[in-house]
């Protein structure tokens, strides 16, 4: 269609040497061709143009001072990129990788995402090019300190509600919230995924995982499957990966891989869950400690992976879930996982195939849990924690988890409700795509020129 080609064009103008960006821009935009077809008032109204912008972009620099006594510098972000639903949410990312164009494709996915929990949550999404790992707490405290002391002027509970992502745990939610209630003079919601002793929410923790296994439990059965006895593979060894294996488990699936920045492990009897949360969430070790207890496991460092891909997917399974970072599943990984008889494939990750692997599970008809959906646990459970601070309430673990598996629940139904509207049943990606964007662009349509 030439409306979406022309607008993906004008946008690598406007935002050159934004490659993440792009690829998330047209993953949503080239879905929706029937939707644009049927309705035309959304091109009348330039409404791709308006959404593929977001409303503010905040960079600064953040000085801090490491151990030695040396001044260090970083560059920090905030996105915000859409609020016709409710005020900016999305994570803080500490990680060398980031940049402009991978926060704001995290950024807009994080928009069609949140409007898919049916929650009043806009997008956005931060971060920062620092490596937390290596570093003291001293350090790491002094980064967020000085981190904060910029973003503190852009949030509030109604405005912008961060959270956590890949490098910004409790612990640094903590620093990051002692220096905003410093600035700021108050104690309120202004971030998520807090400790449970100062408005931190049950099942935060544990919701992207969580979420994502009941996703993929209700798109099972709707292909007459279930996750009983189901052999997996899971990337990743942090929270999303752990939660997932640890619902697995609990849902009579067994996991029997998982990896770190250092190479995969593979357990033809189980992974052994205890073991990985000692490793990664007690003794901050590499994997490669997990075979001093299992020998009969197997692990692979990074450097003998395959050179196409990624060793965790190389094995016999019947689901996966990718659970680490994006594009780590290639075209090679994905024809391997088809061949050794994966019938699903769950994302956990945001956009974690690259677009040849995403191609190749599109012809295939496996079925596919887009991340906008299925890992929509977390942010979904942010909002839970949001309305517990704001009404100075704590909620059971029980009461949040029966919450999340409705909300997942509901996800699911929307968007293949979508897909069938559409004429593609089955096809949760174009129903994701679709019923995000009609959610999020009827409110900007009602609210005005904005």
């Amino acid at each position: 269609m030439t409306y979406i080609h022309d607008t993906i064009e004008e946008l690598k103008q406007t935002s050159p040497a934004q490659t993440e960006f792009y690829q998330a821009v047209e993953d949503v935009l080239e879905s929706l061709e029937p939707l644009l077809e049927q309705n035309p008032h959304y091109r009348e109204q330039a409404i791709l143009a308006r959404i593929v912008e977001p409303e503010r972009q905040i960079m600064f620099r953040v000085p801090w001072m490491d151990d030695e006594g040396r001044v260090q510098v970083n560059k920090g972000y905030r996105i915000e990129f859409n609020s016709a639903l409710g005020p900016y949410k999305g994570g803080l990312r500490f990680h060398p990788s980031v940049n402009g164009s991978i926060i704001k494709f995290l950024g807009f996915e994080q928009i069609f995402k949140n409007a898919l929990t049916g929650l009043p949550i806009g997008g956005g999404k931060g971060g920062a090019n620092f490596n937390p790992k290596g570093k003291s707490n001293a350090e790491i405290m002094r980064f967020c300190q000085s981190f904060m002391s910029e973003l503190f002027r852009h949030i509030g509970p109604t405005t912008d509600v961060p959270a956590g992502d890949i490098g910004v745990g409790t612990r640094e939610l903590g620093y990051l919230f002692g220096q905003y209630k410093r600035l700021a003079n108050q104690f309120d919601g202004v971030l998520t995924g807090k400790g449970l002793a100062w408005g931190g929410s049950f099942v935060r923790k544990e919701a992207t995982g969580y979420g994502c296994v009941y996703f993929a439990n209700y798109m099972l059965a709707d292909r007459d499957h279930d996750l009983k006895d189901k052999r997996c593979a899971v990337s990743g060894s942090g929270n999303v990966a752990i939660y997932t294996m640890e619902k697995l488990y609990e849902l009579g699936a067994k996991p029997v891989t998982c990896s770190d920045s250092s190479g995969t492990i593979y357990h033809d009897q189980g992974i052994d869950l205890d073991l990985v949360k000692q490793l990664k969430e007690q003794r901050n070790e590499r994997l490669e400690k997990y075979l001093e207890t299992h020998s009969s496991a197997t692990y692979t460092p990074r450097e003998d992976y395959p050179s196409d891909g990624h060793q965790v997917w190389r094995y016999e399974v019947d689901l996966a879930f990718p659970c680490a970072t994006q594009n780590e599943v290639t075209r090679a990984d994905i024809e391997c996982l088809l061949e050794n008889g994966c019938i699903a494939i769950t994302e956990g990750a945001n956009m974690p195939l690259t677009e040849s692997a995403f191609d190749t599970v599109q012809e295939s008809q496996i079925a596919y849990g887009p991340g906008k959906a299925s890992n929509a646990g977390g942010v979904a459970t942010s909002q839970l924690e949001m309305a517990q601070n704001a009404s100075m309430q704590r909620w059971t673990f029980e009461q949040v988890d029966e919450r999340l598996q409705q909300v997942m629940k509901t996800i699911y139904k929307d968007i293949s409700r979508t897909a069938e509207e559409f004429g593609k049943p089955g096809q949760l990606v174009l129903g994701a795509n679709i019923a995000g964007f009609r959610k999020v662009a009827d409110a900007m349509l009602e609210q005005g020129l904005v």
